[in-house]
């Protein structure tokens, strides 16, 4: 259990990060480019817990695809982007894929 809150904080540091690039105004903001460096370091650190327990394909298929879905939604709460159907769609169809990649994956031992 524990080895997917590692892999949470991962995706949880990964996505705030992403979320700090605009405020970054490309890294001429020192606090927002400082945060979101650390952030996607604490990233990476949660990422080598994970991998221990969870296969490799498996903390990379849920890392990237969980944190594209939530990036997208929170860049549409938090600054305004629009979201149309198709783009709905395709994120629903992302959080499918890893729900099978996790759900038919053999776990390591």
């Amino acid at each position: 259990m524990i080895k997917y809150i590692f892999l949470a904080g991962a995706i949880g540091c990964e996505v705030a990060g992403t979320l700090l690039l605009p405020a970054s105004k490309n890294f001429s903001k020192v606090i927002p480019s400082v945060s979101l460096c650390a952030l996607y370091l604490l990233s990476f650190y949660f990422l080598t817990f994970a991998i221990k327990e969870i296969p490799l394909a498996v903390v990379y298929a849920t890392w990237s695809g969980l944190g594209v879905f939530c990036v997208a939604l929170l860049g549409a709460w938090f600054y305004g982007q629009s979201l149309p159907w198709q783009v709905l769609a395709g994120l629903c169809l992302i959080v499918a894929g890893v729900a099978l990649v996790n759900g038919f994956s053999p776990q390591a031992s």
